[in-house]
């Protein structure tokens, strides 16, 4: 199963697909396959054809004529139909339809092609030994980034790399609001607003600001460098809800951009996936991702770092990625999953960060004689040491802001300094912490 199998040259009837699920991505989907039929069967070697679809609502209006293709009104029926060949699941969530109608596709003998990150980072170990096990295979390339192909490039074009590190931003919904924020120099709920009417938001808004979202992508991505079985519960999350207005301008003004940052390595203690608020150099090619765009960073032994950037959402680069998933499939090239047999991937070890690093602390202090030096003794004594440290003009003279950058330290020793501070009594409201990653 992990190694790609070809088709030979001899004609082939239509690859014939079921598609489940009609927003955004399943409508685009439909539009390539109706405007690229000639295209699309030239790169693949033989036509690309939709069958039957699938939605929750037959009757609703959508920007593609759906008249040529068979209604089933459960994805269920659609995934068993023996008129298709492959099961195109867009319709998202971690369970009910979605997780159904992938089982049945799978139980009838039938390719999946899914860009359900929430499927596979809760399901995924299951059901792709279930695929695999009937020589099927769960292909997700729309699933991670959008239309960049970071799927493709670890399972293929790093194969023979040994991945040291996957980092990236890769929820676009919260580098808008970040990059927003700085640009505008607007709060974070006005601009939290602002993005939920424009409709960046998942109905649950805690999926994209809360970095549940970019953490099932970690997990996968983590998975197929790493060869482990999907650990998204192991995921460390933060999502950018703390961060204000003030961060964003300090860190500015200290040379740094905040992105929401996902990092995956595997360290001798085990493997680390955590996904927080960090800031990077501002010259960056990640300090300078703007809006909704996403950034994958891979490091390999033999290649080095590779960084790959593009539009994460939306119709068109959704739809492109799963569309090279089904010419994949109509060629004929079958690949694990994972990148390797799903029956070989290993338990993870979860591991949390404790590589030194700097970090960026950010308090209001008592406006008093001593105060600083009360905060320089508790983190001295934690063994940190002030790498730069600013105290910024304030309106109300009883308190001071004041902004630290630390040198390398640990994690563990900056918590313990943290939990100290409160006692020395000269703290006005709770420090922000964070972490600092060169990139």
């Amino acid at each position: 199963m992990s190694d790609p199998q070809k088709l030979g040259p001899q004609k082939l009837g239509p690859l014939r697909l079921g598609i489940a699920g009609l927003g955004t991505v399943g409508v685009g989907v439909v539009r390539i396959i109706q405007t690229q039929a000639d295209l699309l069967a030239r790169r693949a070697g033989r036509p690309i054809t939709i069958t039957a679809v699938s939605a929750r609502s037959k009757t609703r209006n959508r920007p593609v004529d759906l008249s040529a293709y068979a209604w089933e009104d459960d994805p269920v029926a659609l995934a068993r139909r023996p008129d298709v060949d492959v099961l195109v699941e867009v319709m998202g969530g971690s369970d009910g339809p979605a997780l159904t109608a992938t089982e049945a596709a799978i139980a009838a003998g039938k390719d999946v092609v899914t860009a359900n990150k929430a499927l596979l980072a809760h399901h995924g170990q299951r059901l792709a030994e279930e695929a695999e096990a009937k020589g099927r295979a769960i292909r997700f390339e729309a699933a991670v980034a959008g239309g960049i192909p970071v799927i493709k490039a670890l399972t293929e074009g790093l194969a023979a790399n040994q991945i040291r590190r996957v980092m990236g931003v890769m929820n676009g919904t919260t580098n808008y609001i970040l990059t927003r924020m700085e640009n505008a120099g607007l709060p974070y709920d006005q601009v939290f607003e602002e993005a939920r009417q424009l409709g960046y938001l998942e109905a649950d808004p805690q999926l994209d600001v809360g970095g549940i979202d970019a953490g099932h992508k970690l997990s996968l991505l983590a998975a197929i460098a790493f060869g482990t079985k999907v650990a998204f519960d192991a995921v460390e999350l933060e999502g950018i809800d703390r961060i204000s207005i003030d961060d964003i301008r300090l860190a500015a003004d200290m040379g740094f951009r905040i992105k929401l940052l996902g990092v995956a390595q595997m360290t001798g203690r085990g493997l680390e996936q955590r996904m927080s608020p960090c800031l990077v150099p501002a010259d960056s090619p990640l300090g300078q991702l703007q809006g909704g765009t996403n950034m994958v960073v891979l490091e390999g032994d033999a290649v080095g770092q590779i960084v790959m950037r593009g539009a994460g959402a939306g119709e068109g680069p959704t739809a492109s990625a799963v569309m090279a998933d089904v010419i994949d499939l109509a060629r004929g090239t079958r690949l694990s999953t994972f990148g390797q047999p799903a029956a070989t991937l290993v338990e993870p070890t979860p591991a949390r960060a404790t590589a030194p690093a700097p970090f960026y602390l950010r308090m209001a202090l008592a406006d008093k004689p001593g105060a600083l030096a009360k905060v320089a003794a508790v983190l001295g004594d934690e063994g940190i040491s002030i790498d730069r440290m600013r105290q910024y003009a304030h309106e109300d003279r009883s308190v001071a802001p004041v902004l630290i950058v630390t040198h390398k330290c640990t994690p563990e020793a900056l918590a313990h300094a943290l939990k100290r501070l409160p006692a020395t009594g000269v703290l006005t409201g709770e420090p922000v912490a964070i972490r600092i990653e060169n990139v």
